[in-house]
């Protein structure tokens, strides 16, 4: 070989290597990281960091570091399908990851199944994605109905007799409002008023003089974010003093915060441990990832993110070395009972649930979820 072959050799081999060195599984989410639901997306999707970094600074996955790969839909179900596509054929994602909203969620849905691209861990709990079992979509938390089922139970086994509904009119609405229905069967009772708010231009001018002069005891208020908090101030303001139960996708500091004055007493359902036992195994690695990034822990929204990203990986490593579409979904759907920490996941081809775990936090005088 003369000298020009061995260095073009030379230089061949040194390529290959640093594109081997650099080789990445490259994962797309589109979310609301800004508009009324940004700071609990923010919190998601740093709880699915802190895993995804410590996988990366030990490796990676089968030898190729993960890359997330994430864009912004402002929390608008067009922009979000939008997103999904440009990640999808543009930006050649192996996946799709942590989507946030029904509407959303269900916009991306056609998009899974014309590109063939498992959609992993939504942020929705919607029974759509559940039921019927779609190939392409494997859900991490327990669905909303389970959540708005348990909260009407837990009311009125503690004596609390008179509940009005306030929800979102669009698919996250009514699906949790079919939760709710199943609640109040189970306990024989029927809610005092079922209002509803548009979803992006909330108005509450008429919904919360009628909570005020209704007397209930509580009121489950079905929405996200800003309007949920502008919704409690509004019924506050006209003097109800009912007892606020909200749901797991407001289960964020950042709703918290948002809260401000009226923040204390509200509770809302929660699809993961409690994030200050650090009994539980999954919150005591979140907690110490956390820490290690000079955080003092984690919040239920970062949990959630975190678990998500533990079901992520698993599929990963199981789809073996520069995984396909069709890989991730085929090493996914074979899991069965995987610990992500104390607790078990499980797919199959009947069966895209995940975790059924629902549990009841109240934010207490400090601004922490207590349960």
């Amino acid at each position: 070989m003369n000298r020009s072959l061995r260095a073009l050799a030379g230089a061949l081999g040194l390529w290959c290597l640093c594109a081997s060195a650099g080789a990445q599984i490259l994962i797309g989410q589109t979310a609301g990281f800004s508009g009324a639901v940004g700071p609990g997306v923010k919190e998601t999707a740093d709880g699915a960091k802190l895993y995804i970094d410590a996988v990366n600074a030990q490796g990676g996955v089968n030898g190729q570091k993960i890359e997330i790969i994430q864009l912004d839909d402002k929390f608008d179900p067009k922009l979000a399908a939008a997103n999904a596509k440009t990640l999808i054929t543009e930006k050649n994602v192996a996946a799709l990851f942590l989507s946030r909203g029904t509407p959303h969620t269900q916009a991306i849905v056609p998009l899974l199944e014309q590109y063939k691209v498992p959609l992993i861990g939504p942020s929705t709990g919607a029974m759509a994605l559940h039921k019927p079992v779609n190939p392409w979509v494997f859900n991490v938390r327990a669905t909303y109905q389970r959540e708005a089922e348990r909260a009407v139970q837990h009311l009125s086994l503690i004596g609390i007799e008179r509940i009005g509904v306030i929800h979102v009119d669009d698919s996250f609405g009514a699906d949790m409002l079919e939760g709710t229905k199943k609640g109040f069967a189970a306990v024989a009772k029927n809610p005092v008023f079922v209002e509803k708010y548009d979803r992006a231009k909330w108005d509450y001018t008429k919904i919360a003089p009628l909570v005020a002069s209704s007397d209930v005891q509580a009121v489950l208020f079905i929405g996200s974010g800003t309007a949920v908090v502008d919704g409690i101030d509004a019924i506050r303001k006209a003097g109800s003093r009912a007892q606020v139960v909200t749901f797991s996708n407001n289960a964020s500091g950042g709703f918290v915060k948002a809260l401000k004055e009226n923040a204390r007493g509200v509770i809302v359902t929660q699809v993961f441990p409690y994030e200050r036992s650090l009994a539980a195994q999954i919150v005591k690695e979140a907690h110490d990832h956390a820490v290690a990034k000079g955080l003092e822990g984690v919040s239920p929204a970062m949990l959630e993110g975190y678990a998500a990203a533990k079901v992520l990986v698993a599929g990963l490593k199981r789809a073996g070395p520069n995984p396909s579409r069709q890989r991730i979904r085929d090493a996914l759907e074979s899991m069965n009972k995987v610990d992500i920490g104390g607790l078990e996941i499980s797919f199959g081809p009947n069966d895209h649930t995940g975790l059924e775990f629902v549990d009841l936090s109240i934010i207490g005088r400090d601004g922490k979820f207590r349960r």
